[in-house]
This record gives C-alpha cells, structure tokens and sequence, in this order.
C-alpha cells in the first residue's frame, strides 16, 4: 500500500468527492492559486477551475455566510480556515445560521457544509494562533466535530464528512500536515462518530484525539516497557462522542486518562470524565485523571511553550498515578 502526507490525503479527499458531485466546492484563502497555506488543496484549481476552487478575500465572517447560504440552496461547500484561530470571525454564521437552520426550518433546510483548518498550536505562534476550539465547537447542538490524527483517519472521515448533509466541522493541525502513513487508493470511507481503539490493553484505558494521540502512542509504549498494558483509544469524533466505545474499555481496564491539547475548564475530557463516572463508577479503581494544556494563554518562549502542552513525560506520570505505582 502507498505512503501519503496528511495534507495529501486531504486534498485527495476534496477532489474524489468534487469528481462525484459537482455541487461539491471549495472557498477560503489561498486555496486556490497558491494551492492553500499548507498545499492541501495541491492542484485542485488545475483541475477543477476558479468556478469551484475560489480564493476569498481576508474575510472569514463573508465567506462563511456565503458558504452557509450556499448550502442552503442545495449546493455542498466546503469552507477552509486558515486556522481556527480565525473562525472566531464568522462563529456567528457557524452557530447561529449553520448549525441551527436545519431546526428552525423544520427541516425544510438541510445544511451540507464542512469547515475545516488546522486548530490548536503548532510551535511559536502565540498566544492568538495556538488556541484549540474542538470544545467550543463540540458544545453546540446542531453540529458535528472531526477531529482525525493521521492520513488515513482524515481521508475517510473527510470524504464521509463532505456527503453529509449536517454542518461539520472537520479540525486538523499545522503540525500534521507532513506526517505520512498507508492510505488505499481504493474508496473507502469511516463513519462519523465510531472511535478507534488504537491497541487493547488491561491496565488502564488513554483516551485522545488529533496530533495529541502521537504523544498518547508513545506514552503508551514506555508504559509498555514498565508492564503496564494501556489501551488506547482514538475518539476521531467529539461530537458525536462514542461513549460505548470508552465505557468498554474502562469496564475491563478500571482506570481511564484522557489527554487532551485544550485548557482544563468545560473541556472534552471534563465531559468524559463526568460520563464515566455516572455510568461505570461501579467499575472505576482510581480518580479519572486528565492531562490538559496550563490554564493560561500560550506565550511564545520555547521553555513556556513546552510547559503549556500536555507531555508524554505527565501522561506516563498521571497512568502511575491511577494505578498507584511510582
């Protein structure tokens, strides 16, 4: 099987699905001439002309409402943020037109758009460009919330993101574009809201998403090295949350760390943690633990930067911590 970057088997994804169906389209800034900020969109405008590739202008409140009003008109947008950073500009159009008008029609509008980007950090960008929005996002009704870790995760979950006929919002990272993994040539699609379990394990149960899963994997593999037997879980969907999938788990490991690249307060994990506890508190040996970003703004220095992240180093710490080992 072939080997492909992240950004490839997104702009693979777009492509397939705009060859499929012509209502399909992409906007956003630099997506077109420039091949988007990251190459994501690679070629596309080559293939599929400026009628279907648009570059927008610095504008992300317009876009998202054309966009918005596109869908509503039957056709199939897809928006591309440069970063989720700057969503904040058009949080209006995606909360309170985008996710809500499929309701307030009485389903007389359905809402088939995705917005998609990268979120959350990716190195020294500050305080204003490493902010991780899955939460915020995730607490709306009305939308679902994509959050893939690698190529092959992000190819399906794209393409079965694109023909749904419900607002997405499909959330990548600056730091995974390059990343490269088996992706089949052939079609195949994941299903929105099915987690992965990544590897089986007895002792306790790691639960992530998104470029953090790489820090969880490898947590995962000193713990290994010490006896303890970790089961890892993908969840590739935060809304949707595939419950069943974590409850599982803890039931058979009796020990659960969610690590998640988001501030603590009103966070997925805080969600996962209450959700377990109210429906297998019976089988839970240890406190639910979380490992979060600091509950700060992100600053700049490498050394501030590096203490703000979640690290494998405090996820193999707070997997002793539960299971009452040093």
């Amino acid at each position: 099987m072939r080997v492909i970057q992240f950004r490839q088997a997104i702009a693979e994804a777009m492509s397939e699905e705009m060859r499929k169906d012509e209502k399909v389209f992409l906007l956003g800034e630099e997506v077109a001439e420039y091949n988007g900020a990251y190459k994501a969109s690679q070629g596309m405008l080559d293939e599929f002309g400026e009628k279907r590739v648009i570059d927008t202008p610095i504008a992300e409140l317009g876009f998202a409402g054309i966009a918005t009003g596109a869908a509503m008109n039957g056709l199939k947008p897809i928006v591309e943020f440069m970063t989720f950073n700057f969503s904040l500009v058009a949080i209006d159009q995606i909360i309170n037109s985008a996710a809500k008008i499929r309701q307030m029609s009485d389903g007389q509008f359905q809402m088939p758009i995705v917005f998609r980007g990268p979120t959350a950090s990716a190195g020294q960008l500050g305080a204003q460009h490493s902010q991780a929005f899955e939460s915020w996002f995730a607490n709306c009704p009305g939308l679902k919330v994509v959050v893939p870790s690698n190529p092959y995760d992000a190819k399906g979950l794209l393409k079965a993101a694109i023909r749904d006929n419900d607002p997405i919002i499909f959330m990548e990272s600056e730091q995974m574009y390059g990343d490269k993994c088996e992706v089949p040539e052939g079609e195949y699609i994941i299903p929105i809201g099915v987690a992965d379990v990544v590897q089986e394990g007895t002792d306790v149960t790691l639960v992530s998403f998104g470029k953090i899963m790489k820090k969880v994997n490898e947590a995962a593999e000193l713990l290994a090295k010490e006896g303890i037997s970790a089961e890892v879980i993908d969840l590739r969907t935060v809304r949707p949350i595939d419950y069943e999938t974590i409850l599982t788990s803890v039931k058979k490991t009796n020990r659960l760390v969610v690590v998640e690249e988001a501030w603590p307060l009103a966070s997925l994990s805080t969600e996962i943690a209450y959700h377990v506890q109210k429906y297998a508190f019976d089988y839970i040996d240890a406190p639910v633990k979380r490992v979060c970003t600091a509950d700060v703004p992100m600053a700049y220095a490498p050394n501030l930067v590096e203490e703000f992240l979640p690290q494998v180093s405090k996820i193999v710490e707070e997997v002793k911590s539960v299971m009452y080992v040093k």
